[in-house]
């Protein structure tokens, strides 16, 4: 479909299913400080966005303030904690090695915290695959573009040679503002409705016609 240079990927909800485990500990992080509980659809419309902008947002406290605060804290105690699997999307393993074997460059720009990003990495046993990656806290959150433009500034890509991989309606928003191509995918948190308003160059659903895009 297209020749790149770097494929850009978001982590929760496209390459790892961690949708499950951030609502359950939205929802006990909320819990602890006695706040209302959102639904499920809401918690996963804040997926992909930084934990601050999301979280203040999603409960309409203000950024930065002790309430806030501490809802984050909770909320990154549960994560550690919690028991909920978050395994890799079948195929997403082969997708990448078979990528990087062909020599196109890798990168993660996501909406996690640059501790949680290094723990997944690790755990994943992926980090040699990527030549870059940027958490929500080296950056401003999606869908302000500043972390693609430090991704290719770093690597030394133009924007033309980039495709961002995303689930949600943040990724491909962040791409649509640098002008950069993107692709969404269909089993994260937005439908392929949603993703269409940002005209991806393609909505995969599964990992199979992801994998093919490029070939």
């Amino acid at each position: 479909m297209m020749a790149i240079r770097l494929a850009i990927f978001d982590w929760d909800g496209t390459l790892m299913d961690s949708i499950g485990r951030i609502v359950a500990c939205v929802e006990l992080a909320a819990s602890d400080c006695g706040l209302p509980l959102p639904t499920q659809q809401q918690i996963q419309q804040i997926i992909g966005l930084s934990l601050g902008v999301g979280l203040a947002g999603l409960f309409g406290l203000e950024e930065g303030s002790e309430p806030c605060d501490r809802l984050i804290d909770r909320y990154r105690y549960h994560y550690l904690h919690d028991d909920t699997p978050s395994p890799l999307f079948a195929g997403a393993t082969d997708l990448l090695h078979d990528w990087h074997g062909r020599g196109i460059l890798l990168a993660v720009a996501t909406g996690k915290s640059r501790r949680g990003l290094d723990r997944v990495l690790d755990e994943t046993g992926l980090r040699p695959l990527f030549a870059a990656s940027r958490g929500a806290d080296e950056a401003n959150s999606k869908p302000d573009p500043l972390m693609l433009n430090q991704i290719l500034a770093e690597l030394g890509v133009a924007v033309d040679e980039a495709v961002m991989i995303g689930d949600s309606i943040h990724d491909l928003g962040m791409a649509k503002a640098l002008g950069m191509a993107s692709i969404g995918v269909t089993w994260g948190v937005h439908d392929k409705a949603r993703l269409a308003e940002f005209e991806p160059l393609l909505i995969a659903d599964t990992m199979a016609q992801l994998r093919a895009a490029l070939d």
